[in-house]
């Protein structure tokens, strides 16, 4: 069998899915065009697949897809998943320092690159 970029060779994927937050009385929360809060969080799964790996965070998205009424109003709203944006399988054994995704930049001047760059206090949200 040859190698496949796909499976994990340690059995641990790193997904991400996203969810929108929407009121449900709002008439306009279908409109392709509107504009909504979301989230797209990332999480770790073990799986021997690349398909077990996609169920997992799957299972994991809608399971965060939560009715409750907020606001001081006790308005409906809700949480939707709108499905999975990711899925990497991870290639050596999670712990300090492991590889667990990477990202190529073709072609980016200097200045560029050290846009991308961020001092500790940036990243602190």
């Amino acid at each position: 069998m040859g190698y496949d970029r796909n499976i994990s060779p340690v059995d641990w994927y790193m997904g991400a899915y996203l969810l929108r937050f929407m009121e449900l009385g709002d008439p306009k929360r279908n409109d392709p065009e509107r504009r909504f809060l979301s989230w797209e969080n990332t999480v770790l799964v073990r799986a021997s697949t690349f398909d077990e790996a996609f169920a997992k965070v799957e299972a994991i998205g809608k399971s965060n897809a939560t009715r409750y009424r907020g606001g001081p109003e006790g308005v409906p709203v809700k949480w939707q998943y709108l499905g999975v944006t990711q899925l990497l399988p991870i290639y050596e054994e999670v712990g300090d320092g492991a590889e667990i995704a990477w990202a190529e930049h073709r072609g980016r001047t200097l200045k560029n690159l050290r846009r991308l760059v961020k001092k500790k206090q940036e990243l602190k949200q």
